[in-house]
């Protein structure tokens, strides 16, 4: 598995941070607090979930986003590429996968990637930094060779220190020569309580006598009570034998007649199947004799009945001509009609041809084109012409309309021309009344009179304004006076010089303001206008006007009849136009005339008929020639139908004549009388042969039935002698007398299984009923047993009190005295011990299955182990370690250097440690774990090599092809050792990925 990329959404100090394109062998280079820890615990997060709010991790939550976790894209050997996204969710992070193959899981398909690793274990196999180098220098010499022995089957010192863990727990419990452990010390405060004991027994010699009392009257009460449930025994089997006696005597008894009837050979139930076997052959005998003779009757009738074969033979052909009998009528009721209809069709063909009277034959006129074509054309040659004539009509009515128009319009404009002036008289009235126009004059003063008006009230509004605006000027020019008088007596020279300086430009702006152009313009506008209006009333008052109101009539009538005489021009302009349109459309109606004619000649000539039928009655004369045609055709079949049915009538009296000549007795007959008896001579020998068919069929089912009850007989008479055989009997006789003892013997097994029922929940086996028969006073000998179990009742009630009466002694004495105190004492650290001990025990039975899986490893794993350690430790040592044994002690290793010399771990130089413990590792990701191709997690764990040795450590790790390496340093020395492409430098302050 390879991650080639990574998106960081808030994760500690990194925020938004993408990582793309990592190598095989990636350098992740940083000071410190530039986020290589972060970026690590974010790897292991998303893979493994963040650490929870319990776990002493820390969970890197951002402090500036509101976004927590980020997704890795990794390529899986098997499955491709994946993304891996977990962000804030549960406890562990809301985790979602995605192949490239479309298939989305959750925590399931991650930890299926991950090959069911967990976090601690990829830590402990794929992770490994300068922490674990260091905890080598601290250890003695035997914890050295344990941790290196732990890293080499765990990939931690997990193993080490739970080993020592343990020890260190047996420890404490027990040591064999010890006395601190606590299990020491309470087996000597054990012994020490014991003694106390004994020593306050001895000084109880009562004491002991009534303990010594105490056994010797527990055994012989137990005596007794071995006596008491013999006895009871014994007893139960005598009262048990009383009620089973008559039984087990009955049993006896059946075995000897048993024993006498001897061992019988007869089948199972052969009595009652042998009369069930005679109940089932008698009858069958007589069956088949029945069988027989009914076989032979029918036989015979069989043998009378002789249907006509050949008549048979031809059934279907007869049938078939008898069947068209009643159609030789109907053929000729319908030769009737057709000959009736020709009749009408040729009078229709003769009415026809009077009507045309056309000097042609029938083939001619079949031979006349009446497709659907030429009737189309005739249809609308015929529509044309009404057509064409409706047009003419149409076109007379509107050409005279047009002309009546047109003249009367013509003879309306030369009225209206003799009413207009002359120009030359219209042209001296215009001048004469342009000379003298006093409306226009006046007209002319009175909008002078208005702008005059107009003007003065602009200059009336002028000068408000500018009072307005210098009463404005005089108040601001008063306070600048002020503020300047203010200034030189209080001797502010800034306020006097704003002072004067706002005096100044106020004065500016004054003068200038009251200088108002507009006001002069209107007042030159003013004095224009009234010249003008002066000039005007003088002209008014010297002229001499003279009444002009003839000429503005004679004027006004003129241009009425102008106007008048333009629109009549117009409308004898356009009527011309449509008189024009009205030829035109005779031109081309004259040629569709023409054209119609020529197309009425053509077809008529096809049709043949005569010109003038073709100019007047085309269309009527077409129908009658396709009608005609029709008739024929229907002539033509209504001849071909009725020869149809000649020939028909003709064929079925012939076949009819001769199958009645052939198989009928009867002379000459007609058609009715020969069917007749045809169709009654086929339905007797049907009758026959039906009758035949039912005889046979018969003989084949009695047959049948025969043969079936011949093979029952034969299969019961064959079961019948069997049954015999079976019983070796020769008659039958023989074989009930064997029945009968085979019956007794049955009935005797039979009572006997019974009696073995009423025997089996006995408590007295077989053996002893049969001691038990030779018995003969029952009832005596269970009454002494009884008198013996009270005997031996009341002696063990005497010693049950002399019992008592010893332990209530025994009592007062425990009671009363130390000896008590120290028994109890006893049990309680006895208990106590025994409590320690099973402690002890399972820390013993733990270290004791920690040794056996160590010692299956060291078999099976660490040879393969070993032999790729010593490969890598002989590179990085440049030859001079070469070899690796296990240590006799099982938990440790000896080194071997060239020259054969042996060291215990403890004994190497620090680097040389180092370089054997990177050995074992990367020995055991190669080789015990060389199926999980995860990256490879390094921080800084090679700061203590020297240039050479760092050489060759990382010479090693790039010969490592089959995982990634994620290498985290803060030394800036060791990226000499590495292309720049495959460094990436972590910065401080916003943490940016710089290459």
């Amino acid at each position: 598995m390879k991650i080639v990329s990574m998106h960081i959404y808030g994760y500690g100090q990194l925020e938004n941070i993408k990582i793309d394109s990592l190598s095989d062998f990636q350098v992740f280079f940083g000071e410190n607090e530039a986020g290589k820890s972060t970026l690590m615990s974010f790897i292991n997060s998303i893979l493994f979930g963040f650490p929870t709010k319990q776990q002493n991790e820390l969970r890197y939550e951002p402090k500036h986003s509101t976004r927590y976790g980020g997704n890795i894209r990794i390529y899986h050997e098997k499955h491709g590429y994946a993304v891996i996204e977990r962000v804030k969710g549960k406890a562990a992070g809301d985790v979602k996968v995605v192949l490239d193959s479309g298939k989305v899981g959750g925590e399931e398909l991650l930890s299926f990637l991950l090959g069911n690793f967990d976090k601690s274990l990829y830590q402990a196999i794929f992770s490994f930094n300068l922490q674990g180098l260091q905890n080598i220098h601290q250890m003695k010499g035997e914890d050295l060779g344990r941790f290196l022995f732990s890293a080499g089957t765990l990939g931690t010192e997990k193993l080490a220190k739970t080993e020592l863990e343990l020890q260190k727990e047996l420890d404490l419990r027990f040591k064999p020569g010890g006395r601190k452990p606590i299990l020491n010390e309470k087996l000597q405060k054990v012994h020490e309580i014991s003694q106390d004991l004994k020593k306050a027994a001895a000084k109880l010699k009562d004491y002991e006598m009534l303990i010594q009392k105490r056994g010797q009257l527990q055994q012989e009460m137990a005596e007794i009570n071995k006596q008491l449930e013999n006895k009871n025994i014994q007893a139960e089997k005598l009262k048990e034998w009383k009620r089973i006696e008559s039984i087990a005597k009955e049993e006896k008894w059946t075995k000897k007649e048993l024993e006498t009837l001897g061992e019988i050979e007869f089948p199972v139930r052969g009595l009652e199947r042998l009369e069930k076997l005679n109940q089932l052959i008698l009858p069958l005998e007589a069956e088949l004799k029945s069988l027989s003779e009914r076989i032979r009757l029918v036989r015979e009738e069989v043998g009378e009945l002789n249907p006509d074969c050949d008549l048979l033979k031809e059934e279907q052909v007869i049938l078939t001509l008898l069947d068209q009998v009643p159609l030789y009528e109907q053929l000729t009721v319908e030769k009737g009609q057709y000959e009736s209809k020709l009749t009408t069709v040729q009078t229709e063909l003769s009415a026809i041809q009077e009507k045309l009277h056309l000097p042609l034959n029938e083939e001619e006129i079949q031979s006349i084109n009446t497709n659907i074509s030429m009737k189309n054309e005739v249809v609308n040659l015929s529509r044309q012409g009404e057509k064409l004539a409706d047009v003419k009509e149409e076109l007379d009515i509107l050409h005279q309309q047009e002309l009546n128009e047109l003249e009367a319009l013509e003879r309306e404009v030369r009225l209206t021309e003799s009413l207009c002036l002359p120009e030359i008289e219209r042209s001296q009235l215009e001048q004469q009344l342009r000379n003298h126009d006093k409306t226009a004059l006046e007209e002319e003063l009175k909008n002078i009179k208005e702008q005059i008006q107009f003007n003065q009230l602009l200059i009336e509004q002028e000068k408000a304004a500018n009072g307005k605006l210098r009463l404005q000027f005089i108040t601001i020019e008063l306070i600048l006076v002020i503020l300047t008088l203010y200034g030189m007596i209080s001797k502010q020279w800034v306020l006097l010089f704003i002072g004067l300086a706002g005096c100044l430009i106020l004065g500016f702006f004054m003068f200038q303001s009251l200088k108002n152009v507009k006001e002069i313009k209107i007042l030159n506008d003013l004095n224009k206008l009234r010249e003008k209006e002066k000039q005007i009333i003088e002209i008014l008052q010297t002229a001499s006007y003279q009444d002009i109101r003839s000429l503005e009539e004679k004027i006004k009538l003129d241009d009425q009849h102008r106007n008048k005489l333009q629109i009549l021009k117009l409308k004898l302009k356009q009527q011309k136009a449509n008189y024009k349109k009205i030829i035109v459309k005779f031109e081309e109606w004259e040629s569709d005339f023409a054209n119609y004619k020529e197309k009425l000649s053509s077809i008529g000539k096809e049709l043949k008929i005569p010109e003038q039928m073709a100019n007047t009655l085309l269309l009527e004369a077409f129908e009658q020639i396709e009608q005609y045609k029709a008739f024929i055709r229907e002539k033509n079949q209504l001849i071909e139908r009725i020869s149809n049915i000649h020939q028909k009538q003709a064929r079925l009296m012939e076949e009819l004549t001769h199958y009645g000549s052939r198989y009928l007795s009867e002379g000459a007959l007609d058609i009715h009388k020969t069917s007749y008896l045809l169709r009654n001579k086929l339905k007797t020998e049907n009758e026959k042969r039906i009758k035949m068919e039912e005889r046979k069929a018969k003989i084949a089912d009695l047959v049948s039935e025969y043969q079936q009850k011949e093979r029952e007989w034969q299969s019961l008479k064959m079961e019948h002698d069997r049954l015999l055989n079976e019983a070796n009997a020769e008659t039958v006789s023989q074989f009930y007398e064997l029945g009968e003892k085979a019956e007794k013997r049955a009935d005797l097994i039979k009572r006997l299984e019974n009696l073995k029922k009423q025997l089996q929940y006995s408590i007295l086996s077989e053996q002893e009923r049969e001691n038990f028969l030779a018995i003969r006073n029952c009832d005596e000998l269970i009454s002494d047993c009884q008198k013996e179990i009270d005997f031996l009742r009341n002696q063990w009630k005497e010693l049950q009190e002399e019992q008592a009466r010893v332990q209530y002694e025994i009592q007062i004495i425990e009671d009363g005295g130390i000896y008590s105190d120290i028994l109890h004492h006893y049990k309680q650290k006895k208990y106590e011990l025994e409590e320690m001990a099973k402690e002890w025990g399972v820390y013993a039975l733990a270290q004791n299955i920690l040794t056996k899986t160590i010692e299956k490893y060291k078999n099976k794993h660490l040879p393969l182990l070993l032999s790729k350690a010593e490969e890598f430790l002989y590179f990085l040592t440049n030859g001079n370690y070469y070899r690796i044994h296990l240590h006799p002690s099982g938990s440790g290793f000896l080194v071997e250097r060239k020259d054969q010399t042996l060291f215990e771990a403890d004994e190497l130089s620090q680097a040389t440690t180092e370089q054997l413990y990177v050995s074992i590792r990367l020995a055991l990701m190669v080789t015990i774990y060389q199926n999980y191709k995860f990256p490879i997690v390094i921080d800084d764990s090679f700061v203590n090599f020297d240039a050479r040795r760092t050489k060759l450590v990382f010479k090693l790790l790039h010969k490592l092809k089959q995982n990634q390496i994620l290498f985290f340093t803060c030394h800036e020395h060791l990226l000499s050792f590495f292309p720049n492409e495959n460094i990436l430098r972590l910065e401080k302050g916003a943490v940016q990925i710089v290459s």
